[in-house]
């Protein structure tokens, strides 16, 4: 059915320190110093911390749920007490249970420090990245993997800047129709199934590929086609705000509800969001590829203000109210 989620669903998702690791693979530049078993950790409050406090032996308030963050100034003051009394420091962090410190700056970790995670089953990470840098960036980590997501079977293109995910039964045209919108310019998204997260700043739903499918493209009779190596890497999107659902259905499903003026304004709720919904009926020569250009310029001009029906309906009533008076 068109629309279905293949049931990969979760709000407010939780994770454990295997997926940070994994998801900031890149942007992180994490190491797994100690970890073993320790990775399959949840992670109770997914925020950074600084336990500068703690490491002088006060504990009140110690947030221990969250992920713990050595950088130059916590490292500085550790290194200027007796290395016994360095130890017992970081000991004191581990028995107050915290289960994950992460040393920022590429600085070496004593071996020492290694043998207590090990002994408290907890994680040591080590990233070169310098302390502000890496809380920054380990931020917008944290909050894609906490955001809700859904996998859902529609092909998403960005068309003059909009974001628009066509969906509709098997052989309705939907990826015939994203191929010839980027042929005129536009960009492929995601073709056939979408990978939708709903921003947790902005509160917007957000739409990508799956890495297994991301700028490939199948279609019928031509095969899968690598669409960068075809259009160009103009022609593709790694992630794009979703502004938009078009959702295709044949003539003899919408028999007697087509909204022919287009006054009424259809929503998907997705993830919790409203996302505008347009109803195109398919049928034999109608052309797909114009009628969602088309659609998208119209949903651009009414977030602009315009109102084409209102327009025209104070227009009739205007000319009527001049013969009226002739």
């Amino acid at each position: 059915m068109p629309g279905k989620a293949d049931g990969n669903f979760a709000i407010g998702t939780s994770f454990t320190l295997r997926q940070f690791v994994e998801a900031g693979a890149e942007r992180l530049a994490l190491t797994v110093v100690v970890g073993g078993k320790s990775l399959d950790h949840t992670v109770l409050e997914p925020m950074m911390y600084r336990p500068g406090l703690a490491l002088t032996g006060f504990f009140e308030n110690f947030a221990w749920r969250r992920l713990q963050v050595i950088g130059k100034a916590e490292a500085a003051y550790l290194m200027s007490l007796a290395p016994e009394e360095r130890i017992a420091r970081i000991k004191a962090l581990f028995d107050h249970r915290c289960y994950c410190i992460i040393f920022a700056c590429g600085m070496k970790i004593a071996d020492g420090i290694r043998e207590l995670a090990e002994k408290s089953n907890a994680t040591l990470l080590a990233t070169p990245l310098l302390t502000r840098e890496f809380v920054h960036l380990g931020s917008f980590v944290i909050e894609s993997l906490r955001a809700p997501k859904m996998k859902f079977y529609g092909t998403t293109v960005e068309v003059a800047g909009v974001g628009v995910m066509m969906e509709g039964k098997a052989g309705m045209g939907k990826s015939e129709t994203a191929l010839g919108l980027i042929k005129h310019g536009n960009a492929l998204v995601a073709d056939d199934l979408t990978c939708l997260r709903r921003d947790l700043a902005s509160g917007k739903l957000m739409a990508s590929a799956s890495d297994a499918t991301r700028n490939y493209m199948e279609i019928r009779g031509i095969g899968i086609i690598h669409v960068p190596s075809v259009f160009g890497v103009s022609a593709v999107r790694g992630e794009k705000q979703l502004d938009l659902v078009i959702t295709f259905k044949s003539m003899e499903e919408v028999n007697g509800e087509l909204d022919r003026v287009g006054d009424s304004i259809l929503v998907r709720s997705i993830l919790g969001v409203d996302v505008p919904q347009i109803v195109i009926p398919v049928s034999a020569g109608r052309d797909l590829v114009n009628l969602v250009e088309t659609a998208c310029q119209q949903f651009k001009l009414r977030m602009a203000g315009h109102d084409p029906v209102g327009n025209l309906a104070r227009h009739l009533k205007e000319r009527a109210a001049r013969k009226e008076g002739e």
